[in-house]
């Protein structure tokens, strides 16, 4: 072989080595990062079929449970209360008179109700500037009553994974009793969520008795029906969708949001690369992040996002996520506010998390507070100004 022909041969050689040596190489020194599984969310919540959340257990949980109680204790029990020989709250139209406690309210006094309705505005615009969508994720009817029906369905079904396995199981006995059972508990509640509704402008005491009697008036009787079955539509059947769909809270509730609102948010800089890993994995030897892509904080989501998608509107504020978030990092021995209540000025770094409380004092904030402050006062006046002519 002539010398030009070995030359050539060895630079063809060359040539097709380097690309081989550059391809080895990046696997030895640093492995590739994990992509983002686009898929997950779709498996987890199949679009178009009921989510099935999985039950979330934690500090925020039991806030939950704490606003559950406390709202349904008034919508409950109040009416059930007496004030001289009356009913404690009556709102009743038929006569044209409201009762709250020991004030009565003639349809002169509307302005009062306006101011009220006018207070509860302000004090929604003021609060959701400040902390974000925390009425919709603890205090929401809307909530409130889906929770109710999530608790149904995990007394009586189970879990997740349980409630999965019925849905896609075929009908038999076994599967007949227990949604019946669910079914029926479901009827009483909504039955007597109606009831309760109707007796906030009827004297429940009497209404109860004569409902069951058959001798309940009509107006009454449908008012029941109708709050009842439309507690079952949009509590059981609609679930979420109405936060997704239907909700217009969601969609101007950005007008009120700023830099230094409370939202909950996944901590990219921390979790990202994801993947999965064993528990004794070091992570930096792996060159992951903290998120072991385990997809809880999916699952315990009741509208069914991924808060790793960045904030999104069809997120309620009820902090499920962060629990099932920090009961994975105390597993694996990490800390925990890889999702976390934060600001997004704080995720920026253009100031230090404990900063968030000194963001209060701003503008938008004081002048929502202001407006409220003034009709508070305005109601307050009027009412005791008016207190001095007619007490009942």
């Amino acid at each position: 072989m002539s010398t030009e022909n070995q030359a050539e041969n060895a630079v063809s050689e060359e040539k097709n080595a380097a690309p081989k040596e550059q391809s080895e190489k990046p696997a030895k020194t640093a492995p590739p990062k994990p992509s983002k599984p686009k898929s997950s969310v779709i498996q987890i919540h199949p679009e178009g079929e009921r989510i099935h959340p999985k039950k979330a257990e934690g500090r925020f949980a039991k806030l939950r449970i704490a606003a559950v109680l406390a709202t349904q204790f008034v919508f409950y029990v109040i009416p059930w209360f007496n004030w001289s020989d009356r009913q404690a709250v009556l709102f009743n139209i038929p006569d044209r008179h409201f009762f709250i406690f020991g004030l009565s309210l003639g349809m002169g006094d509307l302005i009062y109700l306006a101011l009220l309705l006018m207070i509860c505005a302000f004090g929604l615009f003021w609060w959701t500037t400040i902390a974000g969508r925390l009425w919709c994720g603890y205090s929401c009817p809307q909530t409130v009553y889906t929770e109710i029906m999530l608790w149904i369905d995990n007394l009586v079904e189970g879990d997740r994974n349980k409630r999965l396995k019925l849905e896609k199981s075929p009908w038999n006995f076994t599967k007949i009793r227990i949604k019946a059972t669910k079914a029926l508990l479901i009827f009483l509640v909504c039955a007597w969520t109606g009831i309760t509704f109707a007796g906030w402008f009827v004297p429940i005491r009497q209404f109860v008795p004569d409902l069951f009697a058959g001798s309940a008036g009509g107006g009454a009787m449908f008012a029941a029906a109708f709050y009842g079955f439309m507690t079952f539509f949009f509590a059981h059947v609609m679930r979420e969708k109405v936060c997704l769909h239907m909700c217009p809270y969601a969609r101007f509730q950005s007008a009120m949001f700023d830099k230094d609102t409370l939202i909950i948010s996944y901590d990219t800089e921390r979790g990202e690369p994801r993947g999965a890993r064993k528990k004794t994995a070091n992570k930096e030897d792996s060159g992951l992040g903290d998120c072991i892509n385990c997809t809880m904080c999916v699952q315990v989501c009741p509208v069914g996002i991924d808060i790793r998608d960045g904030l999104q509107y069809q997120c309620i504020g009820c902090a499920a996520c962060i629990d099932a978030c920090d009961e994975i990092m105390d597993k694996m021995g990490y800390p925990r506010g890889l999702i976390r209540y934060t600001t997004e000025g704080a995720l920026e770094h253009e100031y230090p998390e404990s900063d968030i409380k000194k963001r209060l004092k701003r503008p938008r904030v004081a002048g929502y507070g202001a407006v409220l402050l003034v009709v508070i006062i305005a109601f307050l006046v009027g009412l005791s100004t008016r207190k001095m002519v007619e007490v009942d």
